[in-house]
């Protein structure tokens, strides 16, 4: 099936994105562990299982729409200690989730309604979940403090 040559595109820059998600939450994930967070190991472990999910979802999508997926990762600096990696993973989802409301509308524009319909998927996820999450997580640091809060996530 032919898609939309723009829709393709957004499709292909959005994989590059999920991709660079996934990478970020997975050394994310690994410094919590290395540094003896378990519940914040497992919770990010879980998100970069949820980017790999969504990654797949796009692959597939694009693979259908006879596209040829771009599976470079886009650049990321990921963070060094636990608020400066909360804060650039809550950044990295603000930014999936314009990325994401853009293209749904490219979708309706070129009346491409199961991607849109998957994006939308995805976009629930992005704001109901994850970026949720994080905003309690930052909120909770600046409550009870940097030192009880990481002592709860051991």
């Amino acid at each position: 099936m032919q898609g939309h040559p723009e829709v393709i595109d957004c499709l292909k820059e959005l994989l590059r994105g999920e991709l660079a998600a996934r990478d970020q939450y997975f050394i994310h994930a690994r410094r919590y562990e290395d540094q003896g967070y378990a519940k914040l190991f497992a919770r990010m472990h879980h998100e970069m299982e949820e980017e790999t999910q969504h990654a797949d979802a796009i692959l597939q999508r694009i693979l259908m729409l006879d596209g040829q997926p771009d599976m470079r990762p886009h650049a990321f600096t990921p963070g060094q200690d636990v608020p400066g990696m909360l804060r650039i993973d809550l950044e990295t989802e603000y930014q999936v989730r314009a990325n994401l409301k853009a293209a749904i509308a490219l979708c309706e524009r070129h009346a491409d309604y199961v991607s849109r319909d998957m994006l939308l998927s995805q976009l629930r996820d992005t704001e109901e979940d994850h970026a949720y999450w994080l905003e309690k997580q930052l909120a909770l640091i600046e409550n009870v403090g940097l030192q009880n809060y990481l002592q709860s996530q051991m």
